[in-house]
């Protein structure tokens, strides 16, 4: 039995569940969430708490039990409070501007790259004199804001020998060591 599916999930205050032939749909100030999920586990509301429960009849119900209680967290927490990515752009002439839902970003190609952005998702870029170019970018929803921050990231993936792309604030890259000179 999944140790992280037995936790319950608390229900915040001004946040409203919904289960309905197995769609949960999750509303609070943020917005509105829906899922579907699967015959394997069911849910239960009691005492402001969301709690999944696995069907032992069916097979692979203990592998989905921590997967949809993770999916409906994400979910809660998204209406509540939010989440936040932060990429910054290391390399000379390395820019990102923000136009309302339109991200334009020159990224040392021959052109620059134009992305329109889900209504969902706010974004914020912050351009200082003497430091990487960062994009700031908020949802509700946890599972699409990282499919546009991978896509981002994908037109210029950091590399290894000077650093240079686009990367996650505070992550760590492996470095490697370049050619020696001289023989």
């Amino acid at each position: 039995m999944s140790r992280i599916g037995k936790l319950p999930i608390i229900i915040p205050a001004g946040v409203e569940v919904n289960i309905a032939d197995n769609v949960i749909t999750v509303k609070g100030k943020a917005g509105t969430l829906t899922q579907k999920f699967d015959e394997a586990i069911s849910i239960k509301i009691e005492d402001n708490q969301l709690v999944v429960i696995p069907n032992t009849a069916i097979e692979d119900s203990s592998a989905k039990h921590g997967l949809y209680r993770a999916l409906f967290f994400n979910m809660v927490k998204g209406v509540s409070e939010g989440f936040e990515t932060i990429q910054e752009f290391v390399g000379v002439g390395y820019k990102v501007e923000v136009k309302g839902q339109v991200i334009e970003m020159s990224l040392g190609y021959s052109h620059n790259i134009i992305l329109e952005l889900p209504e969902e998702i706010k974004a914020e870029s912050i351009t200082e004199r003497g430091k990487n170019p960062i994009l700031k970018m908020r949802s509700h929803d946890k599972q699409l804001l990282g499919q546009v921050a991978a896509k981002i990231r994908s037109f210029r993936n950091p590399e290894p020998y000077k650093g240079k792309g686009i990367r996650f604030q505070g992550e760590e890259l492996r470095r490697k060591a370049g050619k020696t000179a001289g023989k």
